[in-house]
């Protein structure tokens, strides 16, 4: 009979995992500049453009926990702390996405200012 403790899932090798886990938040952060730059959260369907970026976060943030999960070489089991670090940047990258979406205070300045002058 197999023991599910000793259950043992390698994704993919440590150094691999650990070098994406921080490159990728890297590129992420590149990402949210670019679309902050050009509004992409303001065009189209407002409502479908933020829900394709929520998805898409919400997929970014699975991806990064389970490499920082397997950093120590193997997804299943993992260490306590590789858990808590992998819950903290998958809160970090939430928190993250809801500024994303955000306006900055001179846009909402200069919109209160125009609404006032109508």
């Amino acid at each position: 009979m197999i023991d599910p403790m000793d259950l043992h899932v390698v994704l993919m090798d440590s150094a691999t995992a650990a070098a994406l886990a921080q490159i990728l938040p890297l590129l992420l952060l590149t990402l949210m500049v670019e679309l902050r730059r050009v509004e992409v959260h303001r065009r189209g369907r407002v409502v479908l453009t933020r829900a394709m970026l929520g998805a898409f976060f919400l997929v970014f943030g699975v991806i990064e926990t389970i490499l920082v999960l397997s950093i120590d070489g193997s997804f299943i089991p993992f260490s306590w702390a590789d858990l808590a670090a992998g819950l903290v940047i998958f809160g970090l990258l939430a928190l993250l996405f809801v500024l994303s979406l955000l306006d900055s205070p001179s846009a909402r300045r200069g919109a209160r200012e125009r609404s006032d002058d109508s």
